[in-house]
This record gives C-alpha cells, sequence and structure tokens, in this order.
C-alpha cells in the first residue's frame, strides 16, 4: 500500500488549465464621454470659431484615444478637419 509520501512530488498537484479569455467587453456610451464632446467640437468648428474649437476637439479626442476611448483618434481626426472647413469657409465667405 502506498501513501501519498511515497509518490513523486507534482503527480497529485494536477489542476485543468485556465480559461481562454472572452471577447473584449464593449464600452459603454459613458465610457467615451471626451470622444462625443470632441465630435461636437468639430461640428460646431466648422461654423463658430474653428481655431477655439477645432482645437478643443482635436485635444479632447486624443486624450480619450490615450484613456482608452475606440472613437478618440477619429473625434480628433473630425475635429480637425472641422476646423480646417470652417476656416476655409470663414476665409470665403467673410467680406473684405
Amino acid at each position: 500500500m502506498t501513501s501519498s509520501q511515497d509518490q513523486p512530488p507534482g503527480e497529485d498537484d494536477w489542476s485543468p488549465p485556465p480559461p481562454l479569455p472572452g471577447p473584449m467587453p464593449r464600452p459603454r456610451v459613458s465610457d467615451q464621454v471626451l470622444s462625443i464632446i470632441g465630435f461636437v467640437c468639430a461640428a460646431v468648428a466648422v461654423l463658430y470659431i474653428p481655431v477655439l474649437f477645432g482645437l478643443a476637439g482635436v485635444v479632447l479626442g486624443i486624450v480619450g484615444h490615450t484613456r482608452g476611448e475606440p472613437l478618440g483618434r477619429w473625434a480628433a481626426i473630425a475635429a480637425g478637419a472641422g476646423m480646417l472647413a470652417g476656416t476655409l469657409l470663414s476665409i470665403l465667405l467673410v467680406p473684405r
């Protein structure tokens, strides 16, 4: 008759492998506040003070992206495009 002291170490220490990781959880809308505000700044920058709102949208998008918001990069790009479009519209439409 063998006791547990007679067995080589490691034979009874078996445990099942850890489960495989599942899909990443999708971020909630409340997790993307900076990106959403960046998109709003992009839209406002087209019609009103493009430099101010465009830069604010770019900064908010970059900060959101660094915090892991998936839309952060796109908010920064949209704000930059809105800033350029607003500047061009103001140059073309403001009388000299």
